[in-house]
């Protein structure tokens, strides 16, 4: 939003400077995002050409004698066709800065003939487009004053950043109100006197869309003379970045800034029949006044005589009735539209006016007619004629809301102690009115104030008005002491996984937590619950049951690119249901082509082999092991979700029903249907799933006690059944003495017919730490007998012979 200083002026009274009335705008929410004080115009004075000489070796230049105003004539070398003796214009000294050409101007020489300065064009000083000549101002000019104060061209432009929520203040008058009510002057009577008029307005309005118009008013002005509009309106508009078209469209452009109400004019000699209010036909189409056509839908709200559509409702005129020079007889249009219907229609066909960004945010509704009132007046102020009487249709008036304020909401929600009489004369000020003797207020919103919904709202309008810079720092209360947990549980598991995960030569990848509908289907989503009712693409309906469809297409979208031998991995949200406790966190990845820990790709040494299950189970217990999980006390079990090989998967398990994870290598149906090729495995932990630790009595780390005692390694070969699990055995020799035994591997598996049907022999190493003394043969041969006892009862597996 832009406005001048003497706008602003025109409806406060204030003595406050530039730099105050920034202040207080920004202190109030109105922030100013750029302040032009017209500087660059300063530099340039009136002068008088005294002389005007043709060029000695040019046909088309003259020499002049130019008076600046302090009796010592500047000789300038000038090549406009209008410069002559006795042309008084704007002038131009050696280093001055010329915006319009970009150029800073220094002494010269044009032709052999020295120049000390310029006579400006209106372009130069970037006040039009005209070109053709140099200014050209009124004898009476007073020679060597400035010209940006003489034309009245200094008057600061103040550009605010406004928010979504304050279509108040899309008007200066608006703007005004605030800072009178801020204390930095008075507010001047906005109130319009009605203009009457003679006689019905021959064009009647029908609204077919009550709930895309709620009301409409239409006035005719006849014998109207539709010229340029005056300078100071145009210099105001230029000022604000609008071109001035002619007095009609101005006028409409002037009033749609001034006081935030956006208005219609149509040429009526164009207009046939009687306007109708509705919605667009399928594939109708307008060629509207920035001439493009656009097809409409009938979603949108159009206005339309006999001839078909006019004008697209409170976003874009029709170029077929737009006004112009031979314009006489003109139709005023002011109405009320549905601010969602505004956004959706020009979000959906890419305008972006004034009007929308208005309506859209909701005008006043109590203004639609006073608006079209201050807008007849203005014409026939400027371009004359007689108006009809205006023609109101739809509009029932507003019924403004009344919120319960309780008063020392302001002290509770800010801080600020504002009493309760200042409060009353706060919102008093800005238009709201208060009833109620006790701490409790009944206040009724104002009509321009839409945004204002609850009694939150109240007091950031009392907080605001009165000082947001008055809320005294405070500092943050610290419950705990320095050293306490800032981060939750899940947080720091989120950063130990990734971490982990990168460390084990995987790069991080963020995927979209939309996916299309087959590929959550096939993960196990689809449910309707989470099918997005607006995707951003088509592609993009689900909200992703697991974080493996959009790794695979990742690592598919590098393997197109000449990056086969990648390995990726995600930690974030996945989605199981509808509700607050159906989203789960989740660590995942997947490594394709030979992309292992240990390196990828060829060498002469070898070529690396591609990945397989146990990579995917390599990573996957890295990163429970990393978010704290008792990794030496998990299950392993054979086979995964559908989505995996079913001899080439996992899940990995802490007790019988706690799923902490899955991995494998996928079912080439899987890569089928996801459009993915190559070797390729993956696994997804839940982060979420892995139990809380338990709560230690101090933060202290234990004591580092190690044996003096040196460490044993003792082979065991057993024979079992196949179906038996080399995992079991190696927590059941674990189990024979949690004291002295430390760890226990497999390095061996074997399967031949010499160990019998349906039989296999696990080999296993076994280390054994002593603590308090060196074992003796005996004790050896003890623990060995305990570790063979052990395998037997838990796997009914036997010592190889």
């Amino acid at each position: 939003m832009k406005l001048t200083l003497s706008w602003l002026k025109d409806h406060l009274e204030t003595e406050a400077s530039l730099d105050e009335i920034c202040e207080r705008l920004t202190m109030i929410g109105l922030e100013v995002e750029h302040v032009d004080d017209k500087s660059a115009l300063k530099p340039f004075v009136i002068a008088k050409v005294l002389t005007a000489e043709k060029h000695p070796d040019a046909d088309k230049l003259r020499v002049l004698s130019v008076d600046t105003g302090d009796g010592k004539p500047i000789q300038v070398v000038c090549g406009a066709p209008n410069a002559r003796a006795g042309l008084v214009g704007a002038f131009a000294a050696p280093g001055t800065y010329v915006p319009g050409i970009d150029v800073t101007l220094s002494v010269g020489k044009i032709r052999g003939v020295e120049s000390h300065g310029m006579m400006c064009s209106e372009r130069e000083l970037m006040l039009s487009d005209e070109h053709d000549g140099i200014i050209d101002l009124p004898q009476d000019a007073p020679v060597g004053q400035s010209f940006a104060s003489w034309a009245k061209l200094d008057d600061p432009v103040i550009e605010i950043n406004l928010t979504p929520n304050r279509p108040d203040a899309t008007g200066v008058y608006g703007i005004a109100r605030d800072l009178a009510a801020a204390g930095l002057g008075t507010l001047k009577s906005g109130a319009v006197e009605p203009v009457g008029g003679a006689g019905e307005c021959p064009v009647k309005v029908t609204i077919e869309a009550p709930d895309l118009c709620p009301g409409f008013a239409l006035r005719l002005v006849r014998g109207v003379s539709n010229g340029a509009s005056p300078k100071w309106m145009q210099q105001r508009l230029m000022a604000i970045g609008l071109r001035p078209i002619n007095a009609l469209v101005d006028i409409t452009n002037y009033i749609t800034f001034d006081r935030g109400r956006p208005l219609h004019v149509f040429d009526a000699a164009k207009v046939k029949g009687d306007l109708t209010v509705r919605r667009a036909r399928e594939g109708e189409k307008v060629l509207a006044l920035d001439t493009f056509e656009y097809e409409l839908s009938p979603e949108m709200c159009v206005i339309a005589d006999e001839n078909g559509v006019e004008s697209i409702a409170g976003i874009m005129g029709g170029e077929h009735s737009g006004c112009d020079e031979t314009t006489t007889d003109v139709l005023i249009e002011s109405a009320l539209w549905n601010p969602l219907n505004i956004a959706r229609t020009g979000r959906e066909l890419g305008i972006v006016t004034d009007a929308r960004y208005r309506f859209e945010r909701g005008v006043d509704p109590e203004f639609m007619v006073a608006g079209l009132e201050l807008a007849t007046r203005m014409v026939l102020e400027i371009c004359g004629g007689e108006a009809s009487r205006e023609e109101v249709v739809g509009y029932a008036g507003h019924e403004g809301k009344t919120i319960s304020f309780p008063v020392p909401e302001v002290r509770r929600l800010t801080g600020l102690d504002v009493p309760r009489e200042a409060s009353i004369e706060i919102l008093n000020r800005l238009g709201f009115a208060t009833r109620g003797e006790g701490e409790v207020l009944d206040v009724t919103v104002p009509s321009w104030r839409p945004d204002v919904e609850g009694k939150a709202d109240l007091v950031e309008e009392v907080m605001r008005i009165h000082g947001v810079e008055k809320i005294a720092p405070q500092p943050l209360a610290s419950d705990e002491a320095v050293s306490g947990k800032i981060l939750t549980t899940l947080q720091l598991r989120t950063r130990s996984a990734r971490r982990a995960l990168a460390v084990r030569d995987m790069m991080e990848a963020v995927t979209w937590s939309f996916i299309p509908a087959k590929h959550a289907e096939l993960f196990g989503g689809g449910q309707a619950s989470l099918k997005l009712a607006n995707p951003i693409a088509a592609d993009m309906s689900d909200m992703r049951p697991s974080l493996l469809p959009g790794l695979l297409a990742a690592a598919q979208r590098n393997t197109d690119r000449g990056f086969a031998d990648v390995a990726l991995f995600e930690v974030s949200g996945t989605y199981e249901g509808a509700g607050p406790n159906d989203q789960r966190r989740v660590a995942a990845g997947v490594r394709r082509g030979t992309a292992r820990m240990e390196g990828s790709g060829r060498a002469w040494s070898g070529n690396a082999p591609s990945v397989g299950v146990f990579d995917a189970k390599a990573d996957a217990l890295a990163a429970l092991e990393a978010c704290g999980a008792p990794v030496d006390k998990l299950q392993v079990e054979a086979g995964g979700p559908a989505w995996y090989h079913p001899g080439r998967s996992g899940t990995i398990k802490l007790g019988p029903k706690v799923v902490l994870g899955t991995f494998g290598e996928f079912h080439p149906r899987t890569l089928e249907a996801l459009d993915v090729s190559g070797p390729l495995c993956g696994f997804e932990v839940f982060v979420d799933a892995v139990p809380e630790p338990k709560a230690k009595p101090t933060r202290t780390k234990p004591r580092l006690d190690l044996s003096p005692f040196q460490a044993v390694r003792r082979d065991f070969a057993f024979v079992v059944d196949r179906g038996v699990e080399a995992g079991t055995v190696t927590r059941a020799a674990l189990g024979a003495d949690k004291k002295l035994i430390t760890g226990v591997s497999v390095f061996d598996i074997f399967e031949g017919t010499a160990l019998g049907e349906g039989k296999k022999s696990v080999a296993i190493e076994v280390s054994i730490q002593p603590v308090d003394k060196t074992l003796t043969d005996e004790d050896f041969e003890a623990l060995a007998g305990r570790i063979v006892e052990n395998v037997r009862k838990q796997t009914g597996g036997v010592l190889r012979g």
